[in-house]
């Protein structure tokens, strides 16, 4: 699943692709190396219980649906794999929630599903968040055993007054504990999740911290920084007084400060928020990045693909229905949970290409543009803007042979970037279509 990056700017943009409903929708050719291939995302909504700062879709369950659940997400997979007529299902990720609740069966149980209906080679990625728990940790083994690879950690802290602030249900100890185990069993393909920027939290003490992270974690680091949602326990005690947040400089020190210091340690920065080493780069969340298609399954899931001969064939985002009981009721009486379609306009899908390719180091190359925009080029699109020549003279955008992207100092401002570039491809287009009213763009 696509989690917020260390901008609550860029957060709030990137929500809208998830939310937004689409009106603007043209027919678009299609292009086989876009459609053949996807990535999938499966969704399991439940938890123990809600941390003080989370918003995402999930339920405390008030009895043991495993058993259904798995069936439901079986079948909802094999649906939606047969919808989007793909080949190949490049990398699985389970998200939640908390799958690391699930029984290891249910991990199996999918990608048997899935190999089924699409090629999923022995080298395919497939990620399971954990929990830090005891419980979580005795299972990991079992998890490995079941066909996961790749382990994903909710760390989040080392501090245990601040595991505590948040709501977590795991101990710093626990968490050392989870890393270790599952370091053991997938060397190199461990991800460890913390956040920065939480309450009364100082650069000191999050520099202290980062410290001590190094010394443990494996190939793969994601930053976040703490982000206040409305209708969440945090954001009632921010509101009421109760609890003090770190200002923006501070968290900007922080943010800073971890990138020089994981550059340091041989982490290499390839997405605002993620730092690898070794080649240890997530696959899945770099098809997000680069514009794939992906097929979301489960309570609240979304996904981005063709869907099989309607007579248009274009893009489509879908959204799976939120409530867990309503999701599986559908599932059982329709074969899948769909709540929402919305075909992607060509700006649409432009707009997506231009938000997630930025968030890589790497940026967007010239060869990836052509790909959804043959007919106009990265600089004819935003090269002879006076606004973006401002953000390159400036030294915050790159625009070379290479592509499109941001600098060391511009990606830690990207926030602040993407409302140009995006109010410039708009305006682009718009002159486009008044001179060229039969311009067709690619999928």
């Amino acid at each position: 699943m696509i989690r917020s990056t260390c901008f609550p700017v860029l957060f709030r943009v990137l929500r809208r692709f998830f939310s937004e409903v689409r009106t603007d929708v043209r027919e678009c050719a299609s292009k086989p190396d876009l459609t053949q291939e996807a990535s999938l995302y499966v969704h399991w909504p439940y938890c123990l219980r809600r941390c003080s700062y989370c918003n995402f879709n999930k339920y405390i369950p008030k009895e043991n649906k495993d058993n259904i659940m798995t069936e439901c997400l079986q079948r909802e997979t094999e649906t939606l794999l047969q919808l989007s007529q793909v080949s190949c299902i490049t990398s699985v990720f389970f998200g939640g929630g908390t799958p690391s609740l699930a029984d290891p069966s249910t991990i199996s149980a999918v990608l048997e599903t899935v190999s089924k209906q699409a090629s999923l080679s022995d080298q395919a990625e497939v990620t399971l968040e954990v929990n830090p728990t005891p419980a979580g940790k005795m299972k990991l083994e079992e998890f490995h055993l079941a066909g996961a690879n790749r382990f994903s950690i909710g760390v989040q802290s080392l501090r245990d007054k601040d595991l505590r602030s948040l709501g977590r249900d795991h101990s710093s100890h626990e968490a050392l504990q989870t890393i270790e185990e599952a370091r053991r069993l997938c060397p190199g393909r461990v991800s460890v999740d913390v956040m920065f920027g939480l309450p009364k939290q100082t650069a000191e003490s999050w520099e202290k911290q980062l410290s001590e992270l190094l010394t443990v974690c494996d190939d793969h680091v994601s930053l976040y920084q703490l982000t206040l949602e409305r209708g969440t326990q945090l954001f009632k005690q921010v509101q009421s007084g109760g609890v003090s947040m770190p200002a923006e400089e501070v968290t900007a020190e922080m943010y800073q400060h971890a990138r020089e210091t994981l550059h340091q340690h041989g982490f290499v920065q390839y997405e605002v928020s993620n730092f690898a080493r070794n080649n240890s780069e997530s696959r899945h969340n770099l098809s997000y990045w680069r514009g794939k298609q992906y097929i979301g399954v489960g309570p609240g899931a979304h996904g981005r693909f063709v869907p099989l001969g309607e007579g248009v064939v274009a893009r489509e985002a879908r959204t799976q229905t939120l409530e867990p009981d309503v999701w599986i009721r559908e599932v059982q009486q329709m074969g899948h949970g769909t709540r929402r379609r919305i075909q992607l306009g060509r700006l649409d899908l432009l707009e997506e290409v231009l938000v997630m390719g930025m968030r890589m180091t790497d940026g967007i190359s010239h060869k990836h543009w052509e790909l959804f925009c043959p007919q106009m080029n990265l600089h004819e699109v935003f090269g002879e803007s006076m606004r973006v020549q401002e953000l390159l003279l400036g030294g915050q955008l790159i625009l070379d042979d290479r592509g499109l992207r941001c600098s060391w100092n511009g990606l830690g401002l990207l926030d602040s970037i993407l409302p140009t570039l995006l109010a410039e491809l708009q305006g682009h287009r718009c002159r486009q279509l008044k001179k060229y009213p039969d311009l067709q763009w690619r999928l």
